[in-house]
């Protein structure tokens, strides 16, 4: 009997520790889109030295100009994609209250409101998977899940949110937050 699909959309992916020399080395990822076609993440932890307004030729309102590009995955790294946050988004597509969006048009219109309790995070690139590679990397476990929150997905210290999460899951993950990038320093 087939196994039923159990989409991850809406889901924090975090390196278990089995994902040393990848470009997902301590990554965390939110899973926007995932279904029998794939899935389409962001990774939501790896902000670049680049303020949006840099990397981006068009007539930017100043609040997105200075905001930090977050490189959102190793494909298609030209390709934009943007996280947007309000407090009542009834149509939201990745969770209550967050759409994603990848139209530059779109993502000016938004930087001109004036909604108080808006976030956005723009990002350079994706995390794609092809149809079951997903599923077959957590079969392996690769990730670690844990539940998406606004919080989490906007934090202000995205550099430290795969130690933060992990601390968050209890201490039998402690000692994989606490291991050195290289264990030549152990």
């Amino acid at each position: 009997m087939p196994k039923s699909f159990k989409s991850l959309k809406g889901q924090l992916l975090l390196d278990g520790g089995k994902l040393g020399g990848s470009f997902f080395h301590r990554t965390v990822v939110l899973v926007c889109q995932h279904d029998e076609e794939g899935a389409f993440g962001l990774v939501l932890n790896r902000p670049t030295q680049t303020k949006i307004g840099e990397a981006l030729v068009a007539d930017l309102p100043e609040v997105l100009k200075e905001q930090t590009l977050y490189l959102g995955g190793p494909v298609q790294t030209n390709a934009l994609s943007y996280l947007h946050s309000d407090i009542f988004l009834p149509n939201a597509s990745v969770m209550p209250n967050l759409e994603l969006g990848h139209s530059l048009d779109s993502l000016i219109e938004l930087a001109q409101s004036s909604s108080p309790t808006q976030k956005v995070k723009v990002f350079a690139g994706y995390a794609g998977w092809s149809p079951g590679q997903l599923d077959d990397e957590m079969r392996r476990k690769a990730w670690l899940t844990h539940p998406a929150t606004l919080d989490l997905i906007f934090t202000p210290e995205p550099e430290n949110l795969w130690k933060t999460i992990l601390r968050a899951k209890g201490p039998e993950y402690r000692l994989l937050s606490e291991t050195p990038e290289d264990l030549s320093w152990n």
